[in-house]
C-alpha cells in the first residue's frame, strides 16, 4: 500500500489543483505539437527511446534522494549524505559521480584543511526536482 505524502488537507488540494491546470496544459501542448507534426508511429517509438536513457538514470535507487537532499539543504557534503540517505560510500560515491556527468549536481571543492567537498543543484537538477515532484506525488496518493 502506497503511503501519501504528508500535506495538510487545504495544502493538497491547492497542490491538486495547480497539478491538474499544469497537466491539462502538457496535454494540450502535446496534442497541438502531435496535430502540427503528423508523427509516424515510427518516430514516436524514436521519441520515446530518446528519453529512455533520462528516466534510466533518474529512477535508479538513491538518485532522486540525493536530488531532493540536495532540494531541501541547498549544499550537501559527501559526510552528510552518508548521515542523512544511510547509503554506503561507494554507492553514494557513484550515484554523485553519475549525477554529474549528467548536469543534475555541481561538486565545489573547499580548500583545507580539511579539504571539504560539497555538492549542489545545478538548474537542470532543481527543475528535474520540481518536475518529478508531481510525478511522486500522484504514484504516492491512494
Amino acid at each position: 500500500m502506497a503511503t501519501q505524502l504528508p500535506l495538510s488537507a487545504e495544502f493538497r488540494k491547492l497542490v491538486e489543483a495547480r497539478l491538474e491546470q499544469t497537466l491539462k496544459g502538457i496535454e494540450d501542448t502535446l496534442n497541438q505539437i502531435l496535430e502540427k507534426q503528423k508523427m509516424s508511429p515510427q518516430e514516436l517509438k524514436e521519441e520515446l527511446k530518446s528519453l529512455e536513457e533520462s528516466f534510466t538514470v533518474l529512477f535508479q535507487k538513491w538518485n532522486l534522494e540525493i536530488l531532493y537532499t540536495l532540494f531541501f539543504k541547498t549544499a550537501v557534503s559527501f559526510s552528510e549524505f552518508k548521515k542523512t540517505l544511510g547509503i554506503n560510500s561507494r554507492t553514494l560515491s557513484d550515484k554523485l559521480k553519475l549525477l554529474k556527468a549528467y548536469g543534475y549536481i555541481d561538486r565545489a571543492v573547499e580548500a583545507g584543511p580539511p579539504l571539504r567537498v560539497e555538492y549542489a543543484l545545478t538548474e537542470k537538477g532543481r527543475n528535474t526536482v520540481l518536475l518529478a515532484l508531481p510525478l511522486l506525488y500522484y504514484a504516492s496518493a491512494t
